[in-house]
């Protein structure tokens, strides 16, 4: 975009900003006040001002958009012209547009509009951050044009246009600007699949056994919801007041359902057929899907001993709880929706040359997610230049593997073993989908499973989970990481009929989370990310008013002593709040206007960040000591706010305390309630939760027996 045309943007910016008025309709057409006058092109007329792209403007007008491209606004359109168009046409068998449906008009319209501007330079993730007007994400790859040229292919056919000459001299071409968008002409007609995740996964020939496996044991049928249709978004919205920040929380516009499943083709099912499973051969007498049940059982049989002898099983009940390829397949697949392998960690942003929230050169960003096979998760992992992984590419392995994704993969200095884990692949093959209308699906390198190196070395560690990620409606309909990090909107938006310009905070009504209740005098909400806010991951969530919440925790990976920590910063104008585990009142109210430094702690016997790193590590063994006798820990050094070089723990505010320390049956659900115990002064008894964390005896060493835990 030109230097004029940012200026006359900013103008339009700032124009709509003293408009006076509020939209109250509930109409679908955009209020009269949104429409200005300009000299230069809206998108509208850019759409109608060129005859090769007429049959487009027939679409969009017969979408009923067409007014809404000629207001202010920010938009990409990914722009078919006529050729384009009549191909999908013949393709479909249709002579013209005329014999187009309008609901077919309307979803190709709003498949290729995004609310948001990209440049191709942007493009640089494997999917759009923005939902186009569809609802659905667009895949996005880096490739090269028949002429040679580089383009970003779109949804795996399409592909946006270099440049191009017309027949009367007019050249197209990528990233061209209009006052209230960006134009990116594409040589196809993009379509998204409306299957659902099992249908796609069905038609990938490359996953036949997977799929067949996957209603064989009759999974299939726990992968079919994709949205709650008696939801309502039509509920108030919440003003609180958090720290000094006056704000707004929207209700989510919709409870979607969606699933990810990571799959390895037939073929590497096939090598271990071949060559069995660490010297045991395989069973392929009675078929494929015996021999993957044969399979099953090597690896599912040992971390399930108890389940062997049961009738369930056998062969003959695959469909039962208990029976190992069930449990195979069950743990390949996510109870949550995630398109594309960026969205598998927070955020990357430039601050951190990575996610947000994580010093990339301590450690790989690991996330934990729960899956279809109770009480289990998946460790996912970034592979980063970190210390551990530079000494390992010293010895050659891996080494193209940095940036890249692994599953349930565990290296470091302290560990007497390495576990490679799975490589997860971003793409498949151009002819297949794998993003569908309740689902995604990611090639694997090799095998996914709940093994007992999984279960006692790879998750024998401390479990860090920020509490986005607890919760899987959060990342399935698109609320982690929402917004604009660097912006902040006005204290209560003036008029709260209007949409935030920097993106929406969250209020929670009861029952919308799985797993988690709230009373009616409560108020759950999730603050959007800020860049220099004192919390991990830029995002925090809390409690307002007279709260009493319960929610599930996450399933620990095995049964024994484990202790439970809640991360988060302290603040005068918090409250107290009491803590039960399943049931039982856990120790001392926590009061959240205590920091480290007071005397319900270590007072002025605290070491900052500066003074902890000059110390040795026997001194920190026993200032760890000291805090974890009080029932606290410092944040991690690896855990970072905005700022790269600005770690939680810098500040005596932001710590760990421990909830409980207890056994736990890893068979069962168990759940955390946080009850009010503060009398309503300062921000409406305002608690604050950041992050959670599970640790097992072998990591915490109780007594001080043992390693001292890792500062990081």
């Amino acid at each position: 975009m030109n230097i004029k045309k940012n200026i006359k943007v900013a103008l339009m910016a700032l124009a709509a900003l003293t408009v006076t008025g509020s939209m109250t309709s509930c109409s679908d057409e955009p209020d009269s006040q949104y429409f200005y006058t300009f000299t230069g092109e809206m998108l509208s007329d850019y759409i109608s001002n060129r005859e090769q792209y007429s049959d487009f403007k027939t679409i969009v007008e017969r979408a009923d958009m067409m007014d809404l491209l000629s207001t202010y606004g920010r938009y990409t359109c990914f722009l078919p012209d006529n050729k384009a168009v009549e191909a999908y046409l013949q393709k479909r068998g249709l002579s013209s547009v005329d014999d187009l449906s309008a609901a077919d008009c309307d979803t190709i319209a709003r498949t290729h509009l995004v609310q948001n501007m990209y440049s191709t330079f942007e493009m640089n993730l494997d999917f759009l951050p923005t939902y186009n007007m569809q609802g659905r994400y667009l895949a996005t790859k880096a490739a090269v044009d028949e002429k040679g040229n580089a383009v970003i292919q779109i949804e795996g056919t399409a592909h946006i246009i270099f440049s191009d000459t017309l027949e009367n001299g007019q050249i197209v071409h990528q990233n061209d600007s209009v006052e209230n968008g960006i134009v990116q002409p594409v040589n196809m007609v993009i379509e998204k699949s409306n299957c659902y995740i099992a249908d796609i996964l069905r038609d990938n020939k490359n996953l036949s056994l997977f799929h067949e496996a996957l209603v064989a044991t009759g999974v299939n049928r726990e992968i079919e919801k994709i949205e709650d249709v008696t939801y309502s978004k039509n509920q108030p919205k919440y003003k609180y007041r958090s720290h000094t920040h006056s704000e707004v929380a929207w209700v989510p516009d919709k409870k979607k359902y969606g699933f990810t499943a990571f799959v390895e083709p037939d073929s590497i099912y096939r090598n271990y057929f071949e060559n069995g499973l660490n010297g045991q051969p395989i069973d392929t007498s009675k078929g494929d899907l015996y021999a993957l049940y044969d399979l099953a059982c090597k690896l599912y049989d040992p971390t399930f001993p108890e389940d062997v002898d049961k009738p369930g099983h056998s062969f003959d009940n695959l469909t039962d709880s208990v029976n190992p390829l069930k449990r195979f397949v069950q743990y390949h697949i996510m109870n949550r929706y995630v398109p594309g392998t960026q969205k598998l960690t927070s955020m990357e942003i430039e601050e951190h040359s990575g996610p947000f929230g994580f010093d990339v050169n301590l450690v790989n960003p690991t996330e934990w997610f729960t899956t279809l096979l109770p009480h289990t998760m998946l460790k996912v992992s970034q592979l980063t230049m970190n210390k551990d992984e530079q000494k390992r590419d010293c010895r050659g392995n891996d080494r193209d593997k940095v940036k890249r994704f692994f599953l349930n993969r565990r290296y470091g200095e302290t560990s007497d073993y390495t576990i490679r884990g799975s490589l997860i692949e971003k793409d498949v093959e151009e002819e297949y989908e794998n993003d569908a209308l309740n689902g995604h699906y990611f090639y694997v390198d090799d095998l996914v499973a709940f093994t007992t190196d999984v279960r006692d070395k790879v998750q024998n560690m401390r479990i860090r989970m920020d509490f986005s990620t607890v919760f899987p409606e959060v990342m399935t309909n698109d609320m982690r990481d929402e917004g604009n990090y660097r912006g902040d909107d006005p204290d209560n938006v003036p008029d709260e009929s209007n949409e935030p310009k920097n993106g929406k905070n969250r209020y929670f009504p009861d029952g919308y989370l799985d797993g988690v209740t709230v009373n009616n005098d409560g108020h759950l909400v999730l603050r959007r990310p800020h860049l220099y806010y004192w919390s991990w991951q830029g995002d925090e969530w809390n409690l307002f008013g007279d709260y009493d919440m319960t929610f599930r925790i996450p399933p620990v990976p095995f049964s024994g002593e484990w202790q439970f920590r809640l991360g988060f910063c302290s603040i005068p104008t918090r409250g107290v709040m009491q803590v039960y585990y399943d049931g039982i009142p856990q120790g001392i109210p926590l009061d959240m206007t205590k920091d480290l430094n007071t005397e319900m702690y270590v007072g002025d016997r605290y070491k900052g960040y500066d003074d902890y790193m000059k110390m040795s590590d026997e001194e920190k063994a026993e200032y760890q000591k000291v805090l974890k006798n009080l029932g606290a820990y410092d944040d991690g050094r690896s855990q970072l706010i905005g700022q790269k070089d600005h770690p939680l723990g810098n500040a005596a505010g932001m710590y760990r305390r421990i909830i409980c320390q207890t056994y736990v049956d890893a068979t069962k659900d168990h759940f955390i309630r946080f009850r009010v115990a503060s009398d309503g002064k300062g921000n409406n008894n305002e608690f604050m939760f950041d992050f959670w964390e599970m640790v097992p005896k072998s990591v915490y060493a109780v007594d001080g027996d043992g390693a001292m835990e890792d500062d990081l």
